[in-house]
């Protein structure tokens, strides 16, 4: 069952799950895929609610979200296993079933094709109407070195050398999963 909510009644708690980190969700080809972020943006754009995710070039995440412009934000809502978000954050999509491993429950979506999470209840569907990828030029020299170093080696999967795209992504509905 989900409780439908006004997306803006919810700010504090959606920003301060943000900065302990939070799970965009992906679905493509029929697999879907968690990943854990801690960068986001809620607002408004075009006249209409939005979150704005990040996600790095090489990412699974990214592949998914090309092929399928849809994700959900899923949020914990007091005690939770603090392993889903650190799986998801060091694990990746391309060889790794992370639903399986950490027995996460596929929420079915109310109007999008990615599902939310049941053991993350608080749940953002959200449609991209807007991708950008970053101008390194635009960056500050100060974010761009300690967020982009490029004396890494590029070719392993946690390298961060590269930088990110913006899904701007229009919420078209936020709920509790009950």
């Amino acid at each position: 069952m989900k409780r439908e909510i006004e997306v803006f009644d919810y700010t504090k708690e959606i920003l301060d799950a943000l900065k302990k980190g939070v799970l965009l969700t992906t679905k493509a080809d029929g697999k879907a895929n968690a990943m854990a972020i801690s960068w986001g943006t809620l607002g408004i754009d075009w006249g209409k609610p939005t979150f704005t995710v990040f996600v790095r070039e090489n990412r699974f995440t990214k592949q998914q979200l090309d092929k399928n412009p849809e994700f959900t934000i899923n949020m914990p809502c007091g005690d939770y296993d603090k392993n889903i978000i650190a799986v998801c954050g060091t694990k990746s999509g391309h060889s790794a079933d992370k639903f399986a491993e950490l027995g996460l429950t596929e929420e079915p979506p109310l109007r999008i094709s990615v599902p939310g999470i049941k053991e993350l209840p608080l749940t953002l569907e959200c449609r991209v109407v807007y991708a950008q990828k970053q101008d390194a030029a635009a960056i500050t020299e100060a974010n761009r070195a300690a967020f982009y170093p490029q004396n890494v080696d590029s070719s392993f999967h946690g390298a961060n050398c590269d930088y990110h795209t913006a899904y701007y992504g229009e919420i078209v509905a936020a709920y509790f999963i009950e």
